[in-house]
């Protein structure tokens, strides 16, 4: 071939789909920056922020959403699928695409049936262990399916991993705890509880993180909470002097840095949350969103069978339940060492670089 490869990835909509395409596309560049690579996405999706933010160039799709109920919008789906796969059909024709790499949702089906009429190969990850509508189908146009947890029920599934970035891939959490914790203002000796729920924050967890303050604190267990953006209304009040911290944040611009500084962490069993803290080795009580299919709860369920944390349904969770159940654990060095290790064997830290493979192997095939 006398052009560089001309690599094609489909994942826009979610910071579910988006941070594993983009740790791909590192990975591949890392090989050879002689590589074309092309993210497809929306206009309203956040890809449109992330993926210029990273240096890729971003080509966009008509998105062809699919309702989850049988409603009169579902009559104009095939319409949409139509126009949205003749415009991806020409744009993979301009690209001279060699592969498309689908990560699922409304941006990879049409990516997936322009492919298959215009003969491009095609390589499909899914990163939750309940696969997607668009996935599911990309699973049978083919070459190579990739799966974030073994067992997935996804037709030619491989369990390569998450890809993730390699900040947080190549976490050395008690290397960097000290200089992680000095960020945050936290104790550097102290057990720490690192509370998230997402980009946005999660009422739930905001709630009975900040109920069982006074008991954390006095207990000697310092806090680590980010409470979302828009959650300005979530505060502590200021701790005695001389008590443990509590340190409420809007939003964590380096995760990495909160993995360090953390011994356990309270959160969703989001994909990439659950494959982040299993690679760095960090346990956590999971709460699976109370909506949706049930992915979540299926997400967390190979680092719980590894013994590397707990789940606790979000109806739950109170501060009672972080008293009774999450303070021993966090006062007791030996159990927080046990299940560290737990989650760490549960982990996959080079899914970036096995769905490389997948993806050079099958562009020059």
């Amino acid at each position: 071939m006398n052009r560089p490869l001309s690599v094609v990835l489909a994942g826009g909509g979610t910071g579910g789909h988006i941070e594993p395409m983009l740790a791909l596309a590192d990975a591949l560049r890392r090989r050879s920056g002689e590589l074309r690579i092309t993210c497809l996405g929306t206009a309203r999706g956040m890809e449109t922020r992330l993926v210029p933010a990273r240096g890729y160039d971003l080509r966009l799709i008509p998105p062809v959403p699919l309702p989850r109920k049988p409603t009169s919008d579902l009559l104009r789906v095939p319409g949409r699928v139509r126009r949205s796969v003749a415009e991806t059909r020409a744009l993979l024709h301009e690209l001279t695409a060699d592969v498309v790499v689908g990560f699922g949702g409304y941006v990879a089906l049409p990516a997936y049936l322009a492919a298959r009429r215009s003969g491009i190969p095609v390589v499909v990850h899914e990163q939750n262990a309940l696969p997607g509508l668009a996935n599911r189908i990309g699973a049978r146009l083919a070459a190579r399916v990739a799966v974030t947890a073994p067992g997935t029920p996804l037709h030619r599934g491989e369990h390569v991993g998450m890809p993730l970035r390699r900040a947080i891939s190549s976490l050395d959490r008690a290397a960097r705890r000290a200089e992680a914790r000095t960020e945050f203002g936290l104790d550097a000796d102290l057990p720490t509880l690192l509370v998230f729920g997402g980009s946005q924050g999660a009422a739930t967890l905001n709630r009975a993180a900040v109920g069982a303050a006074d008991a954390l604190t006095a207990a000697g267990v310092q806090v680590l909470h980010a409470r979302g953006p828009k959650n300005t209304d979530v505060t502590v009040p200021a701790r005695p002097a001389g008590g443990a911290p509590y340190v409420v944040v809007d939003y964590l611009e380096c995760m990495e840095l909160a993995y360090a500084a953390a011994d356990l962490a309270l959160c969703r069993s989001g994909a990439v949350t659950v494959a982040e803290l299993s690679a760095v080795g960090l346990p956590a009580a999971f709460v699976p969103l109370p909506i949706g299919n049930g992915e979540q709860r299926r997400n967390a369920q190979p680092v719980l069978d590894a013994g590397g944390g707990l789940l606790v349904e979000d109806a739950e969770l109170d501060p009672g339940w972080i008293a009774d159940r999450l303070l021993p654990l966090l006062t007791d060095p030996a159990a927080l060492a046990g299940l560290a290790r737990h989650a760490a064997a549960a982990g996959v830290a080079d899914g970036d670089e096995r769905l490389a493979d997948i993806v050079c192997e099958v562009a020059r095939r």
